[in-house]
């Protein structure tokens, strides 16, 4: 096989803290790869800016302009991790064998690259990098990792457990996943699905160098719960079965209820009434707020919005669609080189 041409995508939101460290250290990655003819002298690395609100973009766009191995892809508003992940794939499988995503934080460890690029080699469509352990996540974090992955595996959702989205995907794999229309795509259920030959290169994951992190509680339970419900439907049926549990079990109660006072032993109150109420309105409220959550989704689906829009594409600027400086007409760009 020919060394293929490997495009590195970057996600970035807010990165403009550790984007220094992240551009060199994958640029030297990729100079050493090319050097050593595992890969093409085409490949590069696509930083796509997600709608960022500090200094990320103009970082991306200068060093775009001083290196031709970097370029850089805006989106024009924030669309999230995965859609900007998705933009960079896409945009990318055009001019591309195989595509390796990786967080801009790098605490994947980008040593195993060449192990990917072998297992590419080797024929393999999809490479997973899966995590050898989570010694440094806090317990709390290690914990509701575990849980959630069990939780899918018991919904029947096929995933690569301890993997998150450092992965490599032949032109032809991407190609697939892009067949995929749904609104919500959950990449690390989704993947699995396209089959094909598959491997797993495990690391160990580092600290971060610079910023903080784009995912807190609030962002992990939301992706949590949109990996659950595009998934299965088996909550639906566990209300289901709750409210049919209740149904008897209140029967049960008011049989028992009218028995005891045929015989004369009930007492006035309203401590049992009241609790039965507030239990049943809350099973009620619950179910009603799961089934609002698969409406939702269907209400999002129905409109077939676009994932993301992009505001810059250095791939149809380089095929002469586009004039390169046309994407920052109103933007004044610093001077990086002084900075190395």
């Amino acid at each position: 096989m020919l060394e293929p041409v490997l495009t590195i995508v970057v996600p970035c939101y807010n990165e403009e803290e550790a984007l220094p460290y992240t551009l060199q250290q994958l640029d030297e990655l990729l100079q050493r790869m090319k050097q050593g003819g595992s890969v093409s002298r085409e490949s590069r690395v696509l930083y796509v800016d997600d709608g960022s609100r500090d200094g990320t973009w103009p970082i991306i766009y200068q060093a775009s302009l001083q290196n031709p191995s970097i370029k850089g892809l805006k989106l024009s508003k924030n669309a999230g991790h995965q859609n900007a992940l998705l933009a960079g794939l896409f945009s990318a499988k055009g001019v591309s064998d195989c595509m390796i995503s990786i967080d801009a934080d790098l605490q994947d460890d980008i040593e195993v690259i060449p192990d990917f690029i072998e297992e590419y080699l080797g024929g393999c469509d999809i490479v997973y990098g899966v995590r050898k352990n989570r010694d440094k996540d806090t317990l709390f974090k290690r914990k509701t990792a575990e849980w959630f992955y069990s939780l899918m595996a018991k919904l029947g959702v096929s995933m690569i457990y301890n993997h998150a989205d450092f992965r490599l995907m032949s032109k032809r794999a991407v190609h697939e996943l892009e067949r995929f229309e749904e609104a919500n795509m959950f990449l690390r259920g989704v993947v699995p699905l396209i089959g094909f030959k598959t491997a797993k290169v495990y690391y160990d994951r580092k600290e971060r160098v610079a910023g903080t992190t784009k995912y807190p509680l609030k962002k992990m339970v939301s992706f949590a719960l949109d990996g659950i419900t595009s998934f299965s439907i088996t909550p639906i049926r566990m209300v289901l079965l709750v409210g049919l549990l209740s149904f008897f079990g209140s029967l049960a109660s008011g049989i028992y209820f009218f028995i005891l006072k045929l015989f004369g032993q009930t007492e006035s109150g309203w401590t049992s009434l009241i609790t039965s109420i507030w239990l049943l309105g809350g099973l009620q409220l619950i179910a009603m707020g799961l089934i609002g959550e698969y409406i939702g989704k269907i209400y999002k689906e129905t409109k077939r919005r676009p994932k993301y829009i992009i505001d810059f594409n250095p791939f149809m600027a380089a095929a002469g669609k586009r004039d390169l400086t046309d994407s920052l007409p109103h933007m004044e760009l610093p001077d990086m080189r002084e900075k190395g």
